[in-house]
Protein backbone atom coordinates (compact mmCIF):
# COMPACT_ATOMS: atom_id res chain seq x y z
CA UNK A 1 0.00 0.00 0.00
CA UNK A 2 1.30 3.42 -1.02
CA UNK A 3 2.85 5.22 2.16
CA UNK A 4 2.55 2.78 3.97
CA UNK A 5 5.91 2.53 6.33
CA UNK A 6 6.83 -0.22 8.87
CA UNK A 7 9.66 -1.27 11.18
CA UNK A 8 8.52 -4.08 13.10
CA UNK A 9 11.27 -6.96 14.53
CA UNK A 10 10.15 -10.11 15.91
CA UNK A 11 12.33 -12.65 17.59
CA UNK A 12 9.93 -16.28 17.46
CA UNK A 13 11.07 -19.05 19.40
CA UNK A 14 9.78 -22.62 19.13
CA UNK A 15 10.71 -25.98 19.67
CA UNK A 16 11.19 -29.92 18.74
CA UNK A 17 7.72 -31.71 20.30
CA UNK A 18 8.61 -32.99 23.49
CA UNK A 19 12.19 -31.15 23.33
CA UNK A 20 13.65 -33.98 21.63
CA UNK A 21 16.78 -33.37 20.25
CA UNK A 22 16.51 -34.60 17.00
CA UNK A 23 18.05 -31.12 14.74
CA UNK A 24 21.57 -33.08 13.76
CA UNK A 25 24.56 -30.92 12.92
CA UNK A 26 24.40 -32.43 9.23
CA UNK A 27 21.16 -31.23 8.27
CA UNK A 28 20.12 -27.69 10.44
CA UNK A 29 21.77 -25.26 8.61
CA UNK A 30 19.92 -26.57 5.49
CA UNK A 31 16.63 -26.50 7.93
CA UNK A 32 17.06 -23.16 8.96
CA UNK A 33 17.75 -22.21 5.12
CA UNK A 34 14.38 -23.55 4.35
CA UNK A 35 12.81 -22.06 7.37
CA UNK A 36 14.78 -18.40 6.16
CA UNK A 37 13.18 -19.18 2.75
CA UNK A 38 9.26 -19.77 4.14
CA UNK A 39 9.28 -16.34 5.99
CA UNK A 40 10.72 -14.81 3.34
CA UNK A 41 7.94 -16.23 0.83
CA UNK A 42 5.29 -14.62 3.05
CA UNK A 43 6.44 -10.93 2.19
CA UNK A 44 8.84 -10.92 5.67
CA UNK A 45 12.39 -10.47 6.07
CA UNK A 46 14.23 -13.27 7.24
CA UNK A 47 17.23 -11.70 9.02
CA UNK A 48 19.11 -15.20 10.95
CA UNK A 49 17.38 -18.16 11.46
CA UNK A 50 19.33 -20.55 13.98
CA UNK A 51 18.63 -23.09 16.79
CA UNK A 52 20.21 -26.08 18.72
CA UNK A 53 19.09 -29.95 18.72
CA UNK A 54 15.98 -29.30 20.28
CA UNK A 55 14.86 -25.28 19.16
CA UNK A 56 14.84 -22.75 16.71
CA UNK A 57 15.06 -19.29 17.08
CA UNK A 58 13.82 -16.81 13.90
CA UNK A 59 14.71 -12.77 14.02
CA UNK A 60 12.81 -11.24 11.34
CA UNK A 61 11.27 -8.28 9.96
CA UNK A 62 7.48 -8.03 9.97
CA UNK A 63 5.28 -7.06 7.48
CA UNK A 64 2.13 -5.68 8.73
CA UNK A 65 -0.38 -7.43 6.64
CA UNK A 66 0.93 -10.74 7.95
CA UNK A 67 -0.06 -12.25 11.42
CA UNK A 68 2.33 -13.76 13.44
CA UNK A 69 0.34 -16.85 13.85
CA UNK A 70 -0.56 -17.52 10.26
CA UNK A 71 3.39 -17.25 9.95
CA UNK A 72 3.92 -19.49 12.23
CA UNK A 73 1.20 -21.96 11.10
CA UNK A 74 3.10 -21.79 7.75
CA UNK A 75 6.71 -22.22 9.09
CA UNK A 76 6.50 -24.83 11.22
CA UNK A 77 3.90 -26.85 8.89
CA UNK A 78 5.90 -26.72 6.00
CA UNK A 79 9.32 -27.20 7.38
CA UNK A 80 8.26 -30.47 9.25
CA UNK A 81 6.72 -31.43 6.21
CA UNK A 82 9.97 -30.69 4.57
CA UNK A 83 11.73 -32.98 7.27
CA UNK A 84 9.41 -35.89 7.12
CA UNK A 85 9.66 -35.75 3.65
CA UNK A 86 12.95 -36.09 3.45
CA UNK A 87 13.33 -38.81 5.89
CA UNK A 88 15.50 -36.66 8.15
CA UNK A 89 14.45 -38.30 11.49
CA UNK A 90 14.21 -41.24 12.45
CA UNK A 91 10.34 -40.86 13.23
CA UNK A 92 7.72 -38.80 12.45
CA UNK A 93 9.08 -34.91 13.30
CA UNK A 94 6.78 -33.07 14.88
CA UNK A 95 6.92 -29.07 16.10
CA UNK A 96 5.72 -28.41 20.02
CA UNK A 97 2.24 -26.58 19.71
CA UNK A 98 2.73 -23.06 20.55
CA UNK A 99 5.52 -20.84 20.27
CA UNK A 100 7.03 -17.32 21.89
CA UNK A 101 7.18 -13.97 19.84
CA UNK A 102 9.59 -11.24 21.26
CA UNK A 103 9.26 -7.50 19.65
CA UNK A 104 12.12 -5.47 19.51
CA UNK A 105 13.36 -1.76 18.27
CA UNK A 106 15.86 -0.70 15.47
CA UNK A 107 18.62 -0.31 17.97
CA UNK A 108 18.80 -3.38 19.06
CA UNK A 109 18.93 -5.86 15.98
CA UNK A 110 22.77 -6.26 16.22
CA UNK A 111 22.40 -7.57 19.93
CA UNK A 112 19.39 -9.94 19.02
CA UNK A 113 21.20 -10.82 15.97
CA UNK A 114 24.56 -11.70 17.65
CA UNK A 115 22.06 -13.83 21.06
CA UNK A 116 20.64 -15.76 17.85
CA UNK A 117 24.01 -16.47 15.81
CA UNK A 118 25.57 -17.32 19.00
CA UNK A 119 22.70 -20.37 20.22
CA UNK A 120 25.38 -23.02 20.56
CA UNK A 121 27.48 -21.10 22.90
CA UNK A 122 24.68 -19.93 25.22
CA UNK A 123 23.06 -23.27 25.53
CA UNK A 124 26.41 -24.82 26.94
CA UNK A 125 25.24 -22.18 30.10
CA UNK A 126 21.35 -22.31 29.94
CA UNK A 127 18.88 -24.79 29.25
CA UNK A 128 15.78 -24.12 26.99
CA UNK A 129 13.45 -24.57 29.01
CA UNK A 130 15.66 -21.64 31.71
CA UNK A 131 16.56 -19.16 28.35
CA UNK A 132 12.17 -19.28 27.61
CA UNK A 133 11.28 -18.42 30.84
CA UNK A 134 13.74 -16.06 31.46
CA UNK A 135 12.32 -14.31 28.10
CA UNK A 136 8.63 -14.37 29.18
CA UNK A 137 9.98 -12.93 32.63
CA UNK A 138 11.83 -10.44 30.80
CA UNK A 139 8.92 -9.31 28.28
CA UNK A 140 6.75 -9.34 31.15
CA UNK A 141 3.99 -12.34 30.07
CA UNK A 142 1.91 -13.58 31.73
CA UNK A 143 1.76 -17.52 31.69
CA UNK A 144 0.93 -20.47 33.67
CA UNK A 145 4.29 -22.78 34.63
CA UNK A 146 1.83 -25.61 34.97
CA UNK A 147 1.29 -25.33 31.40
CA UNK A 148 4.25 -23.69 29.84
CA UNK A 149 5.86 -26.76 28.65
CA UNK A 150 2.73 -29.57 29.45
CA UNK A 151 3.89 -31.15 26.11
CA UNK A 152 7.57 -31.92 26.94
CA UNK A 153 8.98 -34.77 28.74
Amino acid sequence: MANTYHQIYIQVVFAVKYREAVIADEWKSTLFGVIGNLINETGCKTIIVNGVEDHVHCFLGLKPVVSISELMKTVKAKSSKYINDHHLTKSKFEWLEGYGAFSYGHSQINVVYNYVANQEEHHKKQTFKEEYLEFLDKFQVPFDERYIFQDMI
